[in-house]
């Protein structure tokens, strides 16, 4: 019985650093409350309060690093040194939802007194002495964590994939900033853990970020927008009249949104991306993080607008080509990814209610949105704006008023148009409700739907909004962002 309490309070003991460890974090470490205003997907005109505790590291004179995360639509940020005792107000100085950095400030002198910034680690990472270390109740707490592996993996908060690390840790609930350390330097700050295994934005993604914004030269990150495919059939080759090994990622797919400079076309085999040859898997041997995916060379110290030298094989010949990348930007696909710091759009137009089709309304669904949400809806999250088309408006659902009748069961429908005008934003609906045809409303969904059209009374509209709205006591008709 002895034996197991020694084993316990030895065991209970290492969670927290010795002495000599804390004095090295505790000065380079705060907490962070945030108190953010969040929405119901299905009832947007419905605001919530939310408040979340993250880390956050000094990395400079009255600069403190967190991630991006749970930062949008913010009200209130404090922060606290020490992990107890007094709070001091903070504000966000820059942010890229992108990177999923965020760097803060306080006007109060007072919390910068004996605070000092932490520094990154360079080169190869150290594989043993890795820790994680955070406030915990008004305590220093750390863990061991043993490094797994890096890998090319999606954002957290973008659809661009970049290098990650992955390491295995007890300790639990990471995923807000934690900083990952070995050798008393930053070596990463946690996005998120799944089971045991933890993952880290590397300071080799972030340190590059942090030293053009000091500068004032990060004009954003960059990506590759277009899509490849390994290449594994030996028929492949042949047909590409590529002579020697089977090598090189196929390029199938380069769309029209963003506009880029027309120098990749589809049926380009790369063959190598800045010097690093692309094997037929579509990897390369990076010379610190070993075999990755060939998405990596978009970001490794590379900013949006800056030139890639790409080797090609095209019509039986090689070729060298400067590839400028283009800026990340939510708004490139049909169906955009994120709407940060602004709140949800909707339309109410005589109970029928209209939202843009995006992704953080398919999340409405759940995490598993991809299964959960319906096909007719998710078929669109892979298709990129056109030229007739730049996004989609969805009857969400249908508010019971007499005015509705029979229409009340419509939900989830994507609109093609409303009184013979195509719709691609809920600027649209507003502009095509004030033109009646025939003293009707008619709105069109797309084919496929079982419900084809809507067609209502134009003259009875404005009085139903109004008797809806008090009804179900919903402040305003309508939040159109400007465009």
């Amino acid at each position: 019985m002895h034996l197991l309490l020694l084993s316990f309070f030895l065991l209970a003991s290492t969670a927290l650093l010795p002495a000599a460890a804390a004095s090295d974090w505790e000065n380079s470490l705060v907490y962070l409350e945030v108190t953010r205003k969040t929405y119901e997907v299905f009832q947007p005109w419905t605001p919530k309060s939310r408040t979340v505790q993250k880390n956050g590291l000094i990395i400079g004179a009255r600069e403190i690093l967190t991630t991006a995360e749970e930062l949008s639509d913010r009200t209130l940020v404090r922060v606290q040194k020490g992990g107890r005792g007094k709070w001091w107000n903070a504000e966000v100085t820059w942010i890229d939802y992108h990177a999923n950095l965020a760097v803060l400030t306080a006007a109060d002198a007072t919390l910068w007194q004996g605070l000092k910034p932490a520094t990154f680690t360079t080169g190869k990472l150290p594989k043993e002495g890795l820790q994680i270390v955070r406030w915990r109740s008004g305590n220093l707490e750390s863990r061991k964590a043993e490094f797994n592996q890096f890998l090319v993996e999606d954002a957290r908060l973008s659809f661009i994939q970049h290098l990650q690390l992955e390491a295995s840790t007890e300790m639990q609930g990471v995923g807000w900033a934690e900083p990952l350390v070995v050798n008393g330097k930053v070596a990463g700050l946690a996005t998120g853990q799944g089971g045991n295994n933890a993952r880290f934005l590397p300071a080799s993604f972030i340190e590059p970020i942090l030293s053009a914004r000091k500068a004032g030269k990060y004009p954003g990150l960059g990506y590759f927008p277009f899509t490849w495919t390994p290449v594994e059939n030996p028929s492949t080759f042949k047909f590409l009249k590529l002579p020697g090994d089977p090598r090189g990622a196929l390029v199938v797919d380069v769309p029209a949104a963003p506009v880029l400079e027309a120098n990749l076309k589809p049926r380009d085999l790369i063959l190598s991306v800045d010097g690093f040859d692309v094997d037929n898997q579509g990897y390369y041997k990076d010379p610190d993080y070993g075999q990755l995916i060939v998405e990596n060379l978009g970001s490794r110290r590379k900013f949006a607008a800056d030139v890639v030298k790409l080797k090609i094989w095209r019509d039986g010949a090689q070729m060298d080509l400067d590839y400028r990348l283009p800026k990340l930007d939510y708004s490139v696909k049909l169906l955009a990814e994120q709407a940060f710091d602004q709140a949800p759009e909707y339309l109410i137009a005589g109970g029928l209610v209209f939202q843009p089709l995006n992704i953080p309304l398919l999340r409405g669904f759940g995490d598993d949105w991809k299964r959960r949400a319906p096909f007719r809806l998710t078929y669109f999250a892979g298709e990129a704006p056109s030229a007739t088309r730049s996004g989609l408006v969805v009857l969400s659902s249908v508010l019971p008023d007499p005015y509705v009748l029979g229409y009340q069961d419509a939900r989830l429908l994507v609109v093609d148009a409303i009184n013979g005008q195509k719709i691609s934003r809920l600027a649209d609906v507003q502009a095509a409700l004030q033109k009646p045809q025939d003293g009707f409303h008619t709105v069109e969904f797309l084919r496929g739907d079982n419900l084809r059209r809507i067609v209502l009374d134009a003259g009875m509209m404005d009085e139903a909004t109004k008797r809806i709205l008090e009804r179900y006591r919903i402040p305003a008709a309508s939040h159109v962002e400007a465009k």
